[in-house]
């Protein structure tokens, strides 16, 4: 028996979020199950962290123990037969036994794209908010956001109770034609706080938000204005882990 690491990703479009359960189909669920055709007999896999209905994933990470006689390019290609078509494992790795991809977790990058168009774009749109009126520079908006603050205006924690303070290590928006990225890094993430952030942030390039409340409400916890940006434009693409073998 040896514990394995995974590399997911994932077109979140049909499915219901990453973590199992009662109804809708999840990443969870499906890797399970592909576990299972594979002679797999735990109960429950273990993933780096939780991703919404309709957000993809470039860079998630599980961790399960199975009891396999063959090498890891064999594991790889077994899960990879049994996986479905919107489900991919980029790499298998042994890790430590005690390896655990949430709780070891150093950081975690998720990027959000948006693009600026007067008309529907279905081809992109399965992967990126549509955005009319366009925004203006959004660059500097991200210099707020790098440092450790109380982000509780803009998410909530997993647990009822938890702290609201997260450490955001770098941000930066990116733009290339009519096609905005915000890439951003932190330690952990509140529920929904990175379309929060993408949210606010369009409505200040769209002026109708003046930045200074941005600004207020990540020094004084004061509310912003309600809205998430759509989770179809929402990727997690890393999960960095530091000091293990």
């Amino acid at each position: 028996m040896a514990r394995y690491q995974v590399l997911l990703a994932y077109d979140g479009t049909h499915f219901v979020g990453s973590q199992r359960q009662g109804r809708g189909r999840t990443v969870q669920g499906e890797f399970e199950n592909a576990l299972r055709q594979i002679g797999w007999t735990g109960r429950t896999i273990l993933l780096a962290g939780r991703t919404d209905t309709g957000v993809h994933a470039s860079g998630q990470v599980a961790a399960f123990d199975l009891d396999w006689g063959h090498g890891l390019d064999d594991l790889h290609k077994a899960l990879n037969a049994n996986l479905p078509p919107d489900m991919a494992a980029r790499s298998v790795d042994l890790a430590l036994a005690d390896f655990h991809p949430r709780f070891d977790a150093a950081s975690r990058r998720y990027r959000y794209r948006l693009f600026c168009a007067a008309t529907r774009d279905p081809l992109r749109e399965r992967y990126a908010w549509r955005v009319w009126p366009p925004v203006a520079d959004l660059e500097p908006l991200a210099e707020l956001w790098p440092g450790t603050h109380d982000f509780a205006p803009f998410g909530s924690p997993p647990r009822t109770g938890g702290s609201t303070v997260r450490t955001v290590l770098a941000a930066a928006w990116t733009q290339s034609g009519d096609e905005w990225t915000f890439d951003v890094q932190a330690n952990a993430f509140l529920y929904r706080m990175v379309r929060r952030l993408v949210f606010v942030q369009v409505a200040v390039g769209q002026g109708r938000l003046p930045v200074e409340d941005l600004a207020r409400a990540l020094a004084n916890r004061t509310k912003v204005l309600p809205g998430l940006a759509p989770p179809n434009g929402l990727t997690l693409v890393e999960v960095r882990y530091d000091n293990l073998a």
